[in-house]
């Protein structure tokens, strides 16, 4: 692949580098009064080609939680738009169902799992502190395939289906499985009701293809991605385990996380901001308008949310997929959750315009315009 160099100008020459949509580039140089003009384009482009969803099957509605917190169906679903959440039970693993919703994207896209190059697990909540995207590799039986965790919380599936492109892109991988999947129902404080009413378990999984022919319509036609870690103070989840452990009283305890802690009102305002506008990066990052997209799909936090940014982005709330009401916040599961639902509905078809996006702790947020199919 073609080193790029800055735009730069000298007596005799001059070079502009501009890029076009799925990562192709076009540079023109001037040199002595004569213009040229060359194409540097990336090795494959990207195809979306199968989405797949696994979620527990234990249930855990409104009305379960009056029994545990001083609250109501209807204060929760007015809030919220929830309405029930699935949870993970005693000993049930969270790889378990990556591994079932990466094997229900493979069937979609007719791909067998020997022929996964990589696989990327985006979740904040692994069975395994090592992570558990080699667990998911040995399931589905992908015995060549490279596979690693990817952390970015609610943002991970987003951020990971970058990460996976650019492997295809680049030429390095043909056939890559990102999923997002998340079991924080492990990280909560069921006493809490401002955020025991919110988090749910699940995962989702996309598969992405490489198309034989490199000039082929790109599945991923823009993206835009930004932290601060100057806002984790509003939702974190710290390690609380012993300091110094070789010397205290602790020395053979286990290692452990606080529950999950969240400044709801701050990262609501921080929502409602950092959507719209991530979203427009990433169009303009396309060279597409927000009338070019034909479904809006996001992550799944809050319906007052998904509301607000679609206000804002015009864009009517029947074209704004949601299934909020059924799984609660799923964290990085959400998008790829709600994607796969829409698709087996026959919402989502072939050649339709996504915008998707994901935001929460780090803070972290991103958005990828994406063509299905």
């Amino acid at each position: 692949m073609s080193k790029l160099l800055p735009s730069r100008t000298s007596r005799s020459c001059t070079l502009s580098i501009s890029r076009t949509a799925c990562g192709r580039y076009t540079a023109s140089r001037q040199h002595y009064g004569a213009k040229y003009r060359l194409d540097i384009s990336v090795k494959s482009s990207v195809q979306l080609a199968g989405c797949g969803s696994s979620v527990p099957d234990l249930v855990l509605t409104n009305q379960d939680l009056e029994k545990y917190v001083e609250t109501s169906d209807e204060w929760i679903t007015t809030r919220t738009g929830i309405r029930k959440r699935h949870i993970l039970k005693e000993n049930e693993k969270l790889s378990s169902h990556a591994s079932l919703a990466a094997i229900r994207a493979l069937e979609m896209a007719g791909m067998s799992a020997e022929e996964v190059d990589l696989i990327i697990l985006a979740t904040s909540s692994p069975d395994d502190l090592f992570g558990s995207a080699t667990t998911v590799q040995a399931e589905i039986g992908a015995k060549k395939a490279a596979a690693f965790d990817l952390t970015a919380a609610c943002s991970g599936f987003v951020m990971g289906l970058a990460t996976g492109s650019q492997f295809i892109r680049s030429g390095t991988y043909k056939n890559v499985i990102v999923i997002g999947a998340d079991a924080l129902s492990r990280y909560i404080d069921w006493r809490d009701r401002n955020t025991c009413v919110l988090f749910g378990d699940g995962s989702g999984a996309v598969v992405l293809r490489a198309h034989e022919d490199a000039s082929a319509p790109c599945g991923l036609l823009g993206i835009d991605m930004h932290s601060d870690g100057e806002g984790l103070k509003h939702l974190n989840c710290p390690f609380s385990g012993h300091g110094n452990k070789p010397e205290g009283e602790g020395a053979s305890s286990e290692g452990s996380y606080s529950n999950l802690s969240m400044n709801g009102q701050e990262v609501f305002k921080f929502a409602v901001r950092a959507v719209p506008n991530v979203i427009g990066a990433a169009l303009k990052d396309a060279g597409m308008t927000k009338e070019d997209i034909d479904w809006l799909v996001l992550h799944q936090a809050n319906m007052r949310i998904l509301s607000s940014a679609a206000d804002r982005l015009g864009v009517p709330p029947e074209r704004v997929v949601s299934n909020l009401s059924e799984y609660g916040n799923t964290s990085a599961a959400s998008i790829p959750l709600a994607l796969d639902e829409a698709v087996r509905r026959g919402d989502i078809k072939k050649g339709d315009v996504l915008g998707l996006a994901g935001f929460g702790a780090g803070l972290s947020w991103a958005s990828a315009v994406v063509r299905w199919g």
